[in-house]
């Protein structure tokens, strides 16, 4: 990054103390991003594109802006990709600066990865010396990279500083009725949403991104998942299945008013707004006890036709679902406890979600059962949308009998920095 690329707007850090966007990122680049960056990939305008057979197209060559002006964190607005890791970490300091300067780092780090380039030398000339970049994605595309970071509520305490900068609506979830957490998943002060159509990318990106907080002794690993075929839909993009086997995600949000409306933050302090609040829930799925009920069953559980994803109301996909719609006996068509009918944004006020969740797999469990489910990703502008609509399907849900929430948290994702600034810099500049 060149001297023009930084603006040398002084910011207050704990303590009275100065640091300078300039200084924070160059001091980025002299913690080990001094490698020469080649020309990224979007630059040289090479294509690599591979048909999925559907209406979805990969292209592995593409790659998506990290900084912008007044806009959210990519990740979010994007169209899901293929895979994904996600990664929580607690802090380990309480040092405010310290946190500016793990930002500073990770942004100048996750720009560099999202074009799908090093974020510094791989093989040192020097004798001895260590790798910055761990070279695993050498000689492979951007691949749609997308890296969006989270900062869960521990971020705005007295501890830090940051309390009276706290998100107006940034809390920790109240109890839902799904809940059967373990403690080993569950919470998180920073989160890393890491999402690509190539697994080893997303892999590289988080891989790298830890070493650093490592490294700064700012942060320290909570919990992870890796998960594969997205389970919801974005704009122009074929409805894809969760482990149960149905389509998933068949009314997510896709429209920018929609967005506007349900996802980003439009009130409050400046440097809130295309924020957002995401919440995540790793579910279990008990799939061979699910594989053991009749489809017809199943379809009753979700309200849907296995197949064609069709309401049980009606005969296409996307055709409205007739709530009130009866059998020749009088029965609703979709039970009353059926998941889309307890979801629907029609049967709950008008509230929407933005879903972005991904399947998982953990191989086999203690009781030698495939262990996996769906690690549910879900962006809102105000927390309370969620928990209206998992308190109406925790208490009711036909499919409560095989899922179990097992791991949660939640975080604020600021917006988008511009370019020569960090995520969430304008938090602390709020301080002065």
């Amino acid at each position: 990054m060149n001297d023009d690329a930084v603006e040398k707007t002084g910011e207050k850090a704990a303590g009275g103390m100065h640091l300078s966007r300039r200084g924070m990122l160059l001091g980025a680049v002299a913690g080990g991003f001094g490698a020469a960056i080649a020309p990224s990939h979007a630059e040289a305008g090479s294509s690599s594109k591979a048909s999925t057979g559907s209406d979805d197209e990969i292209d592995l060559d593409r790659s998506i802006p990290f900084y912008g002006e007044g806009v959210a964190q990519a990740g979010i607005h994007t169209p899901p990709q293929r895979h994904i890791l996600y990664m929580t970490f607690d802090l380990t300091t309480t040092d405010q600066r310290a946190l500016q300067v793990l930002l500073a780092r990770w942004s100048a780090a996750i720009a560099q990865l999202m074009k799908g380039e090093p974020i510094g030398q791989v093989e040192p000339e020097r004798q001895g010396a260590v790798g910055f970049d761990t070279g695993e994605a050498l000689g492979l595309d951007p691949a749609s990279l997308s890296v969006t970071v989270g900062l869960g509520p521990r971020i705005f305490t007295e501890a830090l500083g940051l309390a009276d900068k706290r998100p107006p609506l940034m809390r920790e979830l109240k109890q839902l009725p799904s809940d059967a957490f373990r403690p080993e998943l569950t919470g998180g002060d920073l989160s890393l949403q890491a999402c690509c159509d190539d697994q080893q990318v997303a892999y590289h990106a988080v891989r790298d991104l830890a070493r650093i907080a490592k490294q700064t002794g700012v942060a320290q690993t909570r919990w992870t998942v890796m998960g594969f075929g997205r389970a919801s839909a974005g704009k122009g993009q074929t409805t894809p299945r969760n482990l149960f086997g149905f389509k998933d995600g068949t009314r997510n949000i896709v429209d920018d008013e929609d967005f506007a409306r349900h996802v980003f933050i439009a009130d409050g302090p400046k440097w809130q707004h295309q924020g957002s609040y995401q919440v995540v829930r790793k579910i279990a799925m008990h799939i061979e006890n699910w594989d053991t009920d009749r489809v017809s069953d199943q379809n009753a559980v979700f309200g849907r036709h296995k197949v064609s994803g069709a309401p049980l109301s009606g005969t296409y996909e996307f055709e409205t679902p007739d709530f009130a719609a009866r059998d020749a006996n009088g029965d609703l068509l979709i039970p009353a406890n059926a998941h889309i009918h307890l979801a629907a944004h029609e049967n709950n006020g008008g509230i929407k979600i933005l879903r972005r969740s991904y399947n998982y797999t953990d191989g086999i469990n203690a009781v030698g059962q495939l262990d996996a489910g769906l690690l549910f990703i879900s962006y809102q502008k105000d927390p309370a949308q969620f928990e209206t609509l998992q308190e109406r399907l925790g208490a009711s849900d036909g499919m409560n009998e095989y899922i179990s929430h097992i791991g949660s948290a939640i975080f604020f994702v600021p917006p988008a920095p511009r370019e020569g600034s960090y995520i969430g810099e304008a938090l602390f500049s709020a301080q002065t």
